[in-house]
């Protein structure tokens, strides 16, 4: 975004929706006459994004029912790609909010409602025909390439590749497959608004891309009105096998300061671990990167939550570090882990993991 939009898009500003359909590869519509819906993601999903559109049955001489396969709102390939427009001073600028399918569309009276999923969805429904074998002589970035691709194009950034041992397979599930290959490696991975599969480092800390004040800027910060003992661990051990066959591991203790669940904390007097074993791990220094890793993972759930009401931010993303100040924090450090963003006027939901504070 530039500085323009993003002074602007911190209090009330005028937006506007444009959506474009595409099908192998050609444009099918490019200004598909969206009047509402919404954004939603959620990084605990295994399909983290989803959009919800509406638009009139019919507008300007053109229906919008897809009653054909090839129509540009079918669920038979066709992609969406989302541009949420911000008016400054007369002109619009466009921020990408990245590529979605169509799973589902139905008419009801005068009106069209679409669904469409990440692209993970195409990861997710080719389950396995016949069991998965890595070949001899792959490595973690080349069984996630034939993993994905060519439904999506994978990007390895900072990463540092190894092989994966003979006699690894999977039966069925292609999506979980990957996702044992990203938690061993270890690593995060998201599509980006280009529509790339990313597989990076996963980061536990990083520069605030926003600054949230409740009351002002049209924000609101509220504690979540939940909190449970369930899916909280303070210790994670992590298993795999050596070269030889024998077992090894690695643990990782819960020891921040600000996590409610920390050893030696008031959460419990012993220890509670959460186990985590795969193949993929051949080595002690591999057991105890993935056992830090899926520690971090486990504090998403188990952290302590915000929900920010505020106004629509279109330059937001789950994963982004913001501060907080509000509810009792002052410039606390937190990540969006999920958001709603309406596609027309209203407020935006986010819910933050605050890090400290």
């Amino acid at each position: 975004m530039s500085t323009e939009a993003l002074a602007v898009v911190q209090g009330s500003h005028t937006m506007q929706i444009r959506a474009e359909a595409w099908l192998d590869g050609e444009l099918l519509a490019a200004d598909i006459p969206v009047s509402g819906g919404s954004e939603e993601r959620d990084r605990s999903l295994a399909v983290p994004e989803s959009v919800r559109l509406t638009m009139p049955r019919r507008d300007r001489g053109t229906s919008w029912e897809p009653v054909e396969p090839t129509h540009p709102l079918a669920s038979f390939g066709q992609l969406l790609r989302i541009d949420y427009g911000v008016d400054i001073a007369g002109h619009t600028e466009w921020i990408n909010r990245g590529w979605f399918l169509i799973v589902d569309a139905d008419t009801g009276g005068d009106t069209v409602t679409v669904q469409a999923d990440g692209l993970l969805t195409f990861i997710d429904e080719a389950k396995f025909s016949a069991p998965f074998q890595p070949a001899s002589g792959d490595t973690l970035a080349s069984v996630a390439r034939d993993l994905v691709e060519p439904a999506l194009t994978v990007v390895v950034d900072s990463l540092v590749d190894r092989a994966v041992p003979q006699g690894m397979q999977w039966d069925t599930d292609r999506l979980g497959a990957l996702r044992e290959v990203v938690n061993a490696w270890p690593a995060d991975m998201r599509v980006t608004e280009d529509g790339y599969l990313l597989l990076e480092p996963l980061v536990e800390t990083g520069d605030p891309v926003l600054n949230l004040t409740d009351g002002v800027g049209g924000t609101v910060i509220r504690w979540q009105g939940r909190t449970s003992r369930d899916g909280a661990f303070n210790v994670v051990v992590a298993q795999g096998e050596d070269g030889s066959g024998s077992q090894i591991q690695g643990v990782a203790y819960d020891r921040s300061p600000s996590s409610p669940f920390r050893v030696s904390g008031p959460f419990s007097p012993l220890p509670v671990p959460y186990p985590y074993y795969s193949p993929l791990l051949t080595n002690v220094a591999q057991c105890r990167a993935a056992a830090e890793t899926t520690l971090q993972r486990l504090r998403r759930s188990a952290s302590r939550m915000l929900t920010v009401t505020m106004v629509p931010h279109p330059g937001l993303l789950t994963g982004d570090f913001i501060t907080v100040t509000g509810a009792g924090l002052t410039g606390a450090l937190a990540v969006i882990e999920t958001m709603s963003l309406p596609y027309s006027p209203g407020e935006m939901s986010l819910t933050v993991r605050v890090l400290d504070g």
